[in-house]
C-alpha cells in the first residue's frame, strides 16, 4: 500500500471538525461527510429545506472530487444521514438522483440520525475510485 494522501481542497468548505477534505490510498478516494455550510461565506445559515441543503452538500462534494482530480461518475458509494428521515428521505433522493447519470447511480446507503454538526438536516460522505 501507497502512504495516504490527505488532501485540504482550496475552495472547498471550511471543516467544522478535525479532517481532511478527502484521503486517497491506492487509487481509493474517502471524501469526508458535507454538511450544506457555503464556501465563500461559512457564517451563512443553512438553506431551511432539505432540497436547497442537499443542492449544497452535493455541490460540496463537487468540489472535493475536482479538487482531486475527479467527478461524480468516479463515485462507487456514499452514505447519506438524515435528521427528519421520513420527511426528508424522498425529496432528498429527487435531488440526489439529478447528479448522476441513471445507469451510473453509486452504491449507497442512507441512515436517519438523531442531529448532525451545526444542526444541519443532512451529510453525504463518498468513497470514490481513480480509473486504472
Amino acid at each position: 500500500m501507497t502512504a495516504p494522501l490527505f488532501h485540504m481542497i482550496s475552495g472547498g468548505a471550511r471543516p467544522v471538525a478535525p479532517y481532511s477534505h478527502a484521503v486517497e490510498a491506492d487509487g481509493w478516494v474517502f471524501l469526508t461527510g458535507q454538511v450544506p455550510n457555503h464556501p465563500d461565506d461559512d457564517a451563512r445559515p443553512f438553506a431551511p429545506d432539505i432540497e436547497d441543503q442537499t443542492r449544497r452538500v452535493m455541490d460540496n462534494l463537487v468540489i472535493v472530487l475536482e479538487g482531486v482530480g475527479l467527478t461524480l461518475e468516479h463515485v462507487v458509494a456514499g452514505r447519506v444521514f438524515l435528521t427528519r428521515f421520513e420527511e426528508d428521505y424522498e425529496r432528498m433522493n429527487r435531488v440526489y438522483r439529478s447528479y448522476f447519470a441513471s445507469d451510473r447511480l453509486p452504491a449507497r446507503t442512507c441512515i436517519g440520525v438523531t442531529a448532525l454538526a451545526r444542526d444541519a438536516r443532512i451529510e453525504i460522505d463518498f468513497i470514490a475510485r481513480r480509473s486504472g
